[in-house]
C-alpha cells in the first residue's frame, strides 16, 4: 500500500475514488481528459498553478493579456491533422482562430538579409527559386522530401491492418532513410547557398536544437506542420484551454487548480510496483484506478515516484536525459502603431548573419549579459495576430530568446518573494532585448506602458518543468519518435502524455493526450477524434477585418470605446 507514514498524518481526509487522475493541465493532460470523460470514466485533473493550461494558459499584466506558450498553430484547414484534432474533441465550435499574415507568416530578419515567409507551400518554393535561382532544382528536391516526410509522420497514426502494416517500409521509406541524420547533414547534401540554409532553418527555434544537433525528421514535421501557413486562436492560449476544460467539465470531469502534487503514491504489495493515486502538498489524497502525469520525465519519475522506486535501466536512462532548452521571454505593452513602424500579425525570426549552430551557440553562453544584443531572437505582436484584443491603443509584443539555465543558476533556491539582485538581473536583460528590438521598432523604448520578463525561474515556478525547459526532452534522435519516452510507464497503471512522449507544441502535445486515452481503453488514436459533422473550426483573417462578422466588430469597436472613455476619465 501507500506509504503508511504518510497515509497516518491524514486520517481526517475521506479519500475520494476516481478512474483516472491527471497530473498537470497541459494540452496533453486535457485531451486525455475529454478522451476518458467521454467515454464514462470519472476523471480528476489537478494543477498546480492557480489556472489550467501549462503553457497554453494566458495571463494579464497590466490588464492586457499573454499567453507564453501559444504563439503561432499549423495545419487548421478542413482536412488538416490540427483541425481533425479540434473536431473530434468536439471543442471546434467553441474555438476559433485567425489566419496570419499569408504572404509572410514568417519573416526571416538574418542581418540585413530579409526573407518571407508565404503561406503556401508552391509559393514558398517559388519565392526561394526567384530569390536563389541558381538553387532551384536543390531546393525543389529539398523541400519534396520534408513534405514526403512530413506526409509519412501523419500518416503512421492512421495505419491499420495487417496489409496496411507490412507495407509500412515502403509507405515511409523517405521518413526511413533520412531518420538516422541531423538537419545540417541532410541540407549540406541538396542546399550550398550558406544564406539559403540559414533561411530554411530558421525555424529551428519551434524545437529548440542548432541544424547540427536537430533531427532532419523532426524539422521536417515542423515545416510541414507549418506549410499552410500559421493561426494564432482569438482569445489567445486560454481561449484553447477554457474550450477544453469546459468540455471535459460537460462530461462531469473535474478540473483542480492550485493543487501541487507532491507525489504519486504507490502499492508496494506486489512485485510491480502499482499507481494508485496522489497525495497533494496540502496533505489531500486522491485515490484512482491510474493516474496520468502530464509532468516531464524527470519531474514524474525523480520527484513524484521517487528513484528508489524504479528500475536500475530507468535510472540510468532518467540521469542520462537532456532536456530542450529554456528561454526568457519579454512581455511589453506600448502605446504606438507599431503597424505604422512595419509589423503585421507574422512572426520575425531576428539573427545574425551566420551560421545557426554558432547563433545557438552563443545562446547559451552562461554570461548573457555579454555583448548588447542576443544572438537571436523571436518577436511576435498578440494584438495583430488577435485583433479583436487590440483596444485602439496598446499593443502587446512578446520576445522570446533560448538561453542556458545556469545563467540563472545564482537565482535557483529563491523563494517566490525575489532578491534585489534578482530583480535588477531581470532589468538589465530587458535592456539588452530592447536594444535589438529598437532596430525592428524604432522608439519603441519610449512608448513601453508595462513590461516584465519571464526567466527560467518563472517557468520552473509556473511550469514545473526539469531546468525551466520549454519543449521537454531534447529533440535530438534519441528522444523523439521510437526514442522517446512511452506513455505507459514501468510502473503498472501510471502512464505519461505531453510534449515529451509525442511530440511538442500545441498540436502534439494535444495528440500524445489522445494516444495515451487511447492505450488506456483499448482503442486506436482515430477511434478518439473520429469526424464530426456538427463541428465546425471558425477561421477569419488577422490582415482583413471585411469578412468579420458583425458581434465580432462590434465587440472591437466596445473594446477601443472603453479604452477612449478611460482616457477621458483619467485626464
Amino acid at each position: 500500500m501507500a506509504n503508511s507514514k504518510e497515509n497516518s498524518k491524514n486520517t481526517s481526509i475521506k479519500p475520494t475514488h476516481y478512474d483516472t487522475i491527471i497530473i498537470g493541465s497541459g494540452a496533453g493532460g486535457l485531451s486525455a481528459a475529454i478522451c476518458l470523460a467521454r467515454e464514462g470514466q470519472k476523471v480528476l485533473v489537478l494543477e498546480q498553478h492557480d489556472v489550467p493550461g501549462g503553457w497554453c494558459h494566458s495571463f494579464y499584466l497590466n490588464g492586457h493579456r499573454f499567453t507564453p506558450g501559444v504563439h503561432y498553430v499549423g495545419l487548421l484547414e478542413k482536412g488538416q491533422s490540427t483541425n481533425e484534432l479540434y473536431t473530434g474533441l468536439g471543442i471546434a465550435n467553441d474555438i476559433a482562430f485567425y489566419r496570419m499574415n499569408t504572404k509572410a507568416f514568417e519573416h526571416c530578419w538574418l542581418g540585413e538579409e530579409r526573407f518571407d515567409y508565404p503561406a503556401n507551400y508552391n509559393d514558398f518554393i517559388t519565392a526561394l527559386a526567384e530569390r536563389f535561382p541558381e538553387e532551384e532544382k536543390n531546393i525543389r528536391k529539398y523541400l519534396t522530401i520534408v513534405k514526403n516526410v512530413g506526409d509519412q509522420l501523419k500518416l503512421i497514426p492512421k495505419i491499420r491492418g495487417f496489409w496496411q502494416q507490412i507495407t509500412i517500409p515502403f509507405r515511409t521509406k523517405h521518413m526511413g532513410k533520412y531518420s538516422p541524420f541531423t538537419l545540417k547533414r541532410v541540407m549540406n547534401w541538396y542546399i550550398k547557398d550558406p544564406l539559403l540554409k540559414r533561411i530554411l532553418g530558421i525555424q529551428f527555434g519551434d524545437h529548440g536544437l542548432p541544424p547540427s544537433k536537430a533531427s532532419f525528421i523532426m524539422h521536417a514535421a515542423i515545416m510541414d506542420h507549418y506549410s499552410s501557413g500559421g493561426f494564432y486562436p482569438m482569445g489567445g492560449g486560454g481561449a484553447l484551454i477554457k474550450a477544453m476544460t469546459n468540455k471535459i467539465k460537460a462530461h462531469d470531469g473535474i478540473v483542480k487548480t492550485s493543487a501541487s502534487v507532491k507525489r504519486i503514491l504507490l502499492d508496494h504489495s506486489k512485485k510491480r510496483k502499482k499507481a494508485i493515486g496522489v497525495a497533494l502538498d496540502s496533505g489531500e489524497q486522491f485515490f484512482a484506478n491510474r493516474v496520468i502525469s502530464n509532468a516531464d520525465p524527470g519531474i514524474t519519475y525523480q520527484h513524484l515516484i521517487g528513484e528508489e522506486n524504479l528500475s536500475k535501466k530507468l535510472r540510468k536512462r532518467l540521469n542520462n536525459t537532456k532536456y530542450s532548452c529554456t528561454s526568457i521571454m519579454l512581455f511589453l505593452t506600448v502605446d504606438m502603431d507599431v503597424k505604422a513602424a512595419g509589423l503585421d500579425s507574422g512572426n520575425i525570426w531576428y539573427m545574425e548573419n551566420k551560421d545557426l549552430d554558432d547563433v545557438y551557440n552563443d545562446m547559451q553562453q552562461k554570461d548573457i549579459l555579454s555583448g548588447d544584443e542576443f544572438s537571436g531572437l523571436f518577436i511576435s505582436c498578440t494584438t495583430l495576430k488577435d485583433p479583436i484584443s487590440f483596444d485602439g491603443k496598446h499593443h502587446t509584443l512578446e520576445v522570446i530568446t533560448f538561453i542556458n539555465h545556469e545563467a540563472f543558476s545564482d537565482f535557483e533556491n529563491e523563494e517566490k518573494e525575489r532578491s534585489t539582485a534578482y530583480l535588477e538581473f531581470k532589468e538589465q536583460l530587458i535592456e539588452k532585448f530592447l536594444n535589438s528590438l529598437e532596430k525592428v521598432i524604432p522608439g519603441v523604448r519610449s512608448h513601453i506602458v508595462h513590461k516584465d520578463l519571464g526567466t527560467p525561474i518563472t517557468n520552473k515556478y509556473y511550469i514545473n518543468s526539469t531546468k525551466g525547459n520549454v519543449y521537454g526532452t531534447e529533440k535530438s534522435l534519441r528522444y523523439i519518435g521510437p526514442f522517446a519516452y512511452k506513455a505507459k510507464s514501468e510502473i503498472e497503471n501510471l502512464y505519461m502524455c505531453g510534449a515529451s512522449i509525442v511530440s511538442h507544441g500545441v498540436a502534439g502535445a494535444g495528440y500524445s493526450g489522445v494516444q495515451t486515452a487511447a492505450s488506456i481503453l483499448g482503442c486506436r488514436q482515430d477511434d478518439l477524434i473520429k469526424p464530426d459533422e456538427s463541428q465546425h473550426l471558425k477561421i477569419y483573417d488577422a490582415e482583413d477585418a471585411t469578412n468579420y462578422p458583425d458581434w465580432m466588430l462590434k465587440k472591437m469597436e466596445v473594446k477601443k470605446m472603453r479604452q477612449t472613455l478611460k482616457e477621458s476619465v483619467s485626464e
